[in-house]
């Protein structure tokens, strides 16, 4: 609807995970490049990535499948795990697309190790990708420990990359889960975005959306990151709202009085702070001015 009053070739805030919009900000290249060390260091079996909903873990992944040479890496990937819980095998065979209807745990354990054996006497090696790993059950858990143990000599056959939120980290720090804790090699959790990583954030997405210039104001930018706390995904909703207000009234240059306006109407979505009246959009106002968008929170308390 705005693409042509902004000069957009696409949206620039779609909410669909897209790696071609992918900011690598200096917590996501660091996410990303231990991601792909834990693939190239032969021996390292599990890899833990965290962090809050929306910091963009689906769209590393996205990107991680896209950087893989597919001639070394049989690559499979789950991300429905709130789908199972006592049967991760089955569903790990069937990512695969190995047989394993009318089998029992232990008939399809087999099978896929079999299945790793010949992929590695053919040069290559199996990695299994977990999307929304905190879903997973103790059952589930054991599952994939019992996976990590399938080695030769000293190369894993197998390497398990589990991604989920910050509730993941709590299951593997409990004492029962310990064993699996003991295995992983990489570790990292995304944080939300610093201030500067969000001016750097929005204009690249625009920019590969197709503008030509700044269709956000710097103060613009500031007070979205005051809204959203540093948040990609509400960073997404929150822009493209401002777009669609922009749009709608007129301008073609999103400044921070649209942001407030636009925030006084929003009451879901995950926005932690809102602007309640207009005494209380005005202090906000005056405070991004001359922070820069810190943290207000006693602005919005008066």
């Amino acid at each position: 609807m705005y693409k042509k009053h902004f000069g957009l070739k696409d949206k620039p805030f779609n909410l669909i995970p897209d790696p071609d919009y992918l900011y690598l900000s200096a917590k996501h290249r660091t996410a990303l490049s231990l991601l792909e060390y834990g693939l190239l260091e032969t021996a390292a079996g599990l890899s833990v990535i965290s962090g809050e909903v929306g910091s963009g873990k689906t769209t590393l992944i996205r990107k991680l499948m896209r950087r893989i040479d597919h001639g070394q890496l049989t690559v499979g990937l789950i991300n429905n795990t709130s789908l199972f819980q006592n049967d991760l095998m089955s569903w790990v065979a069937s990512t695969f697309g190995l047989q394993h209807e009318g089998m029992d745990k232990i008939q399809v354990f087999r099978e896929f190790q079999k299945f790793l054996i010949a992929e590695y006497a053919q040069g290559k090696r199996t990695v299994l990708i977990v999307d929304e790993a905190q879903n997973l059950g103790g059952s589930a858990l054991e599952e994939l420990r019992m996976l990590t143990n399938i080695n030769a000599d000293r190369d894993q056959l197998l390497q398990i990359i589990i991604v989920g939120q910050p509730e993941l980290l709590e299951v593997l720090q409990r004492q029962e889960y310990a064993q699996i804790a003991q295995r992983v090699s990489v570790e990292y959790h995304l944080g939300p975005l610093d201030l500067e990583e969000i001016h750097g954030y929005i204009r690249h997405r625009l920019q590969v959306a197709g503008a030509s210039g700044d269709i956000f104001e710097d103060d613009a930018i500031n007070a979205i990151y005051f809204f959203t706390g540093g948040v990609p995904r509400l960073v997404n909703t929150h822009c493209d709202y401002a777009l669609v207000h922009g749009y709608a009234t007129g301008k073609l240059i999103i400044d921070m009085d649209v942001i407030i306006e636009v925030m006084k109407g929003r009451k879901i979505g995950g926005i932690n702070r809102f602007v309640k009246d207009e005494a209380q959009a005005e202090a906000v106002r005056e405070s991004i001015l001359v922070s820069k968008g810190v943290d207000l929170a006693t602005v919005l308390s008066t």
